[in-house]
């Protein structure tokens, strides 16, 4: 059987409220990433934090040794379970995520995280492009409104789109109550 895990991407205190770069949902988003982070624990299969800083001239959020740059505490990784740093939106990009990912025998990621247009959707894609099947936790990610030309695009159908997309080829859409619904099978 392959192992699954919980790959969490990016929640980051500067994605809530109050933070540097508040997404809507957020905090609807850390919950259900909450409940899916317990059953992993619970059946002791393996959970893979990502955590971003950027590195770019001009950020305005994830800053290097900010409070806004640590993972979100609903989340917060126990000792033992890696914690990926990055600085790209694909967390495999100049990271060891796929060397952890071979060294846990993974093939399958359960997928949660923010930004669902950003690193989620480039790391969803590079990890399909490099065998892993997918299982995307849609109320467990989170997204903001974008505008497009003079088109306002709210953050719902951000999100949507993004995951519509995903959902033709890279990944299973589900929700935490239909991903919770499966066994989780015990390491």
């Amino acid at each position: 059987m392959k192992k699954e895990t919980l790959l969490f991407i990016d929640i980051q205190n500067d994605y809530f409220p109050g933070g540097a770069f508040e997404l809507d949902g957020a905090e609807a988003a850390g919950r259900n990433a909450r409940l899916l982070l317990d059953r992993f624990r619970e059946a002791g299969r393996p959970v893979v934090h990502i955590r971003h800083e950027s590195l770019q001239p001009g950020s305005t959020f994830f800053l290097p040794g900010t409070p806004g740059a640590d993972i979100h505490p609903l989340v917060a990784p126990l000792p033992g379970e890696p914690v990926i740093l990055k600085h790209f939106p694909n967390s495999f990009r100049e990271t060891g995520l796929q060397m952890e990912l071979d060294r846990l025998g993974t093939r399958r990621l359960a997928v949660a995280g923010m930004m669902t247009l950003m690193c989620v959707d480039a790391t969803v894609r590079a990890a399909f492009d490099l065998g892993y099947e997918l299982d995307v936790v849609h109320d467990a990610c989170a997204a903001r409104a974008l505008r497009f030309g003079d088109m306002d695009i709210p953050a719902q159908g951000v999100h949507g789109a993004f995951l519509a997309a995903l959902g033709l080829v890279y990944a299973r859409i589900l929700s935490t109550r239909e991903f919770l619904g499966q066994d989780v099978p015990r390491a």
